[in-house]
This record gives structure tokens, C-alpha cells and sequence, in this order.
């Protein structure tokens, strides 16, 4: 397991991530801007008696590039937001089917990050793709207070 899982800022951003919660989504750091997310579909993410909603790859696929950008700022006490995100689907998802996600740093600069991002089942079918913009900003100004991520 990668130093940066147990930054102070991501474990931080875990504790307050209601919504990856709620979703049922978890991620490992593998290196900066590298990151794991994993997603089993349940009967809550289904759009039709068969196949996952959208909205739930393009949240999966949005949480991998936030929290890849978000290892390669927080060591420098910098959060980010998604400023942009271009999604494609290829394939649905499934009940029961078991997600993983996967970001990748391709630029970063002193306030704007771009990462991709693809989505797997577990028969390592292409699901969906994404190409993102974020911008990382201090910690303080998302209302992560100044001793949260001091190294």
C-alpha cells in the first residue's frame, strides 16, 4: 500500500466523502495520481431490471480522477475539483457486477490537473472512459482546517 493512503488530507477527504459512501465505493492509492476505485452494483445503482445507471460510472469515474489528482496535490496542502469531465460508455454494467476504475495522471500543472480514467468489470470489459480537468486550490478554502495535512 502506497504512503499516500494514509495522508492526512485523503484520510481526511475519506471521513467526509458521504457520498462515496453512500454509493458504496471504495479506492486504494497505488503512486501519485494513480488510484484504484472499486464499485460492486447493487439494486440501488440499476437504471433498468438489468443494467447500472449512468450516473453511477460517470460518480465512479469522476471519484477515480478527484482522488488520483487529489495524491499528486495533497502532500503541497491542496484539495481539488473537477472543473470538466468528458464521459464514454462501451459496454453496461451489471448486477452483481464488479467494477474497478482506474485514473492517470497526464499533465499536471501549479492549478490544473488532467487525468483519465477507465472503468473494468470483472471479465476486464471495457465499461466506460473519461477525460477530466481539475483544479486543485488550498485545503482551507474547502473548509479542511490548516493543521489537516501537515507533514
Amino acid at each position: 500500500m502506497n504512503a499516500l493512503n494514509q495522508h492526512p488530507l485523503i484520510k481526511a477527504y475519506v471521513a467526509q466523502n458521504s457520498f462515496g459512501e453512500t454509493l458504496g465505493m471504495n479506492f486504494t492509492i497505488l503512486e501519485k495520481g494513480k488510484v484504484e476505485y472499486h464499485l460492486v452494483v447493487e439494486q440501488k445503482h440499476l437504471a433498468t431490471p438489468k443494467a447500472a445507471h449512468g450516473g453511477v460510472i460517470s460518480a465512479l469515474l469522476d471519484a477515480t480522477v478527484g482522488v488520483g489528482a487529489l495524491s499528486a496535490v495533497c502532500s503541497d496542502g491542496k484539495v481539488v475539483s473537477t472543473i470538466e469531465m468528458k464521459v464514454t460508455f462501451f459496454n453496461p454494467a451489471f448486477l452483481n457486477d464488479q467494477l474497478t476504475a482506474s485514473s492517470k495522471l497526464i499533465k499536471q500543472g501549479n492549478r490544473i490537473l488532467f487525468l483519465e480514467a477507465e472503468v473494468l468489470n470483472q471479465a476486464n470489459e471495457l465499461i466506460a472512459k473519461a477525460s477530466a480537468t481539475l483544479n486543485a486550490y488550498p485545503k482551507e478554502k474547502a473548509g479542511y482546517i490548516s493543521a489537516v495535512a501537515e507533514n
